[in-house]
């Protein structure tokens, strides 16, 4: 079976606030976008890549691959306004391939590493659905409407979501189906793993072991950090 990455890369930044999405930002000698997509280029277990773009910066896209010769990107494809509408364009670009593993990786998770995609990989022999999370270090507080420590969790049985996050095709296509004919109005997902969770809660989504330096970029401030850690890998 083909593992297809998705590497989701639809938005357009807006806490950076200077007008660029912060996939192309440049740290470590390469865009954002690149240290992604390189990522999923080099793995062996990877078949193909499908790009999901803000509809804007498609051609700007389409000259990076040119540049770097990436031979697996099969598809650069626009995105939506939200998440759960790259989500969808990718399936939809992904019509014609048949059952396959799908990948998806935040664009701006940059320092994914071949460890995690691996085990990615080699969970999807087993699972229909797995998500790369790692442990919690801080206590965490269960709070009231009046913002007052209500009870805490247990932080033993908790774990921070990253990407990638992957899925039989067939299943997330039909988590997303049923959340369309539940009319929702909460339709403004943010997290695959979550929207398998809740509408196919007959399939176990799996967790595999994340990294600290699989973060992701968010302030301008967390471009030095990625600087330090290509400095020191």
């Amino acid at each position: 079976m083909k593992n297809i990455a998705v590497v989701l890369a639809g938005g357009v930044g807006s806490r950076f606030g200077n007008g660029v999405p912060k996939q192309f930002l440049l740290f470590g000698g390469r865009r954002v976008i690149e240290w992604s997509v390189d990522a999923f280029e080099r793995n062996a277990g990877i078949d193909g890549i499908v790009v999901v773009m803000n509809e804007r910066y498609i051609s700007d896209m389409e000259e990076i691959a040119r540049e770097r010769q990436w031979s697996k990107v099969i598809g650069i494809v626009a995105g939506g306004t939200e998440r759960y509408m790259s989500t969808l364009s990718a399936l939809s670009a992904l019509r014609g391939e048949g059952e396959c593993n799908v990948i998806l990786h935040d664009a701006a998770r940059p320092m994914v590493s071949q460890r995690i995609i691996d085990d990615v990989v080699a969970a999807l022999m087993k699972y229909d659905a797995v998500g790369v999370a790692v442990a919690m270090t801080d206590t965490v507080f269960e709070v009231d409407a009046d913002g007052c420590v209500a009870g805490v969790m247990d932080r033993s049985r908790l774990r921070r979501a990253q990407t990638p996050q992957a899925f039989r095709k067939s299943v997330l296509e039909k988590a997303y189906k049923r959340l369309a004919e539940s009319g929702d109005e909460s339709l403004n997902v943010t997290d695959d793993c979550g929207t398998v969770a809740r509408y196919m809660p007959e399939v176990r989504v799996c967790t595999v072991e994340g990294e600290v330096r699989n973060m992701k970029l968010t302030y301008k401030e967390d471009l030095e950090m990625l600087e330090n850690f290509v400095l020191n890998c």
